[in-house]
């Protein structure tokens, strides 16, 4: 007889992430979403507010109650607010679910990093020592074994992910790293903001949170884990006028002189086996349109040879490779599916 399916919840799911979970799993053949929570849209069907996802007009939001959605469920997607995540993640964890957190609640290994960049007090330190960091490009043994994955942020994921071969190659120095990236809206989540509204972001392009974004400890965690060294950034987002995808440009000074060549070939052998990175071919560079709607990360290297600065370019849609998706890559990791198992979908074009 085949498997049951697996009972999943997704808690925050009015959300553009829930959302995109949502819509990701309904072509997901090993699982069924049996609940999905929200506060705000509690009774409403998913339809109402989202009309593409038909197929769940069986559900209705219900409000988060982690002690009864702990006896309908046996895994469990947190897309909820960052510092709203704590209790909720630790309750179920602790009744022996698998959980994956999309908030930054479960991230940042050290809580003191954790309450300076969030200003409030991580009250579970021992669920947080549980949680692995969720990048499967990097932590794929780990995330295998464990029954919590604290899933990346949107800008990490790109950055990481541009930067981790150079640095574990010793192709690049950790000194001087610059980071500057390029946000869709749907970034900041559904929320009612003046800033984020249409007359606000249409035709517009600026920099925020410049020196002070959240997600600057998070990609210093990794990349110190992979040089094995404090490494310290220059990050700067920037929001563009556009739905989704987010564009990061990486500067790195080489550790010795080399040439484009040579580190094209370090990227193509670090990610060789990987089914959602494609590093681009010489003379070709990524394109957010490209990656809209999949779990792919595209990525183009290039030296400025003049400077022997390594010029690393990245693409991902941050509502999928920068959350949805990677979450539901974490869960076919954690469960044993075949990782790509409801992540092929081609690009959404135009």
């Amino acid at each position: 007889m085949p498997n049951e399916p697996l009972k999943v919840a997704i808690c925050g799911a009015s959300g553009y992430a829930g959302a995109e979970l949502m819509r990701i799993l309904s072509g997901h053949p090993e699982v069924e979403v049996v609940s999905v929570t929200s506060e705000r849209s509690s009774g409403k069907s998913p339809v109402e507010l989202y009309p593409h996802l038909n197929k769940y007009a069986y559900l209705s939001y219900e409000p988060l109650a982690p002690d009864i959605l702990a006896e309908k469920a046996d895994f469990f997607f947190m897309a909820l607010p960052h510092k709203t995540s704590q209790p909720a993640v630790a309750l179920l964890y602790k009744e022996g679910k698998k959980v994956v957190d999309l908030s930054a609640d479960f991230r940042l290994s050290d809580p003191l990093v954790y309450e300076r960049w969030y200003k409030t007090p991580h009250n579970h330190r021992e669920v947080l020592r549980k949680a692995v960091y969720g990048l499967p490009e990097l932590h794929r043994a780990k995330i295998k074994k464990t029954g919590l994955v604290a899933n990346p942020g949107c800008y990490p994921t790109g950055a990481i992910l541009g930067i981790y071969p150079a640095l574990k190659s010793g192709l690049a120095s950790p000194e001087g790293i610059i980071v500057d990236s390029k946000s869709g809206a749907s970034g900041a989540g559904r929320q009612a903001d003046i800033r984020f509204s249409f007359c606000e972001v249409n035709e517009g392009f600026r920099a925020y949170s410049v020196a002070s974004h959240r997600h600057t400890p998070e990609i210093e965690q990794e990349l110190s884990a992979i040089a094995k060294k404090k490494v310290t950034i220059n990050f700067t987002p920037h929001l563009l006028p556009v739905n989704r995808g987010i564009l990061s440009t990486i500067y790195l000074k080489t550790a010795k002189k080399t040439s484009t060549e040579n580190a094209l070939g370090v990227y193509k052998k670090a990610y060789r086996s990987e089914p959602f990175i494609r590093v681009l071919d010489p003379g070709a560079l990524p394109d957010i349109s490209a990656v809209r709607g999949t779990n792919r990360c595209d990525m183009a290297i290039k030296l400025d040879e003049r400077t022997q600065t390594l010029i690393v370019i990245t693409a991902i849609d941050n509502l999928v490779k920068g959350a949805a998706g990677q979450a539901v890559h974490n869960m076919n990791i954690m469960m044993g599916f075949p990782e790509e198992t409801g992540l092929d979908q081609p690009a959404v074009f135009p």
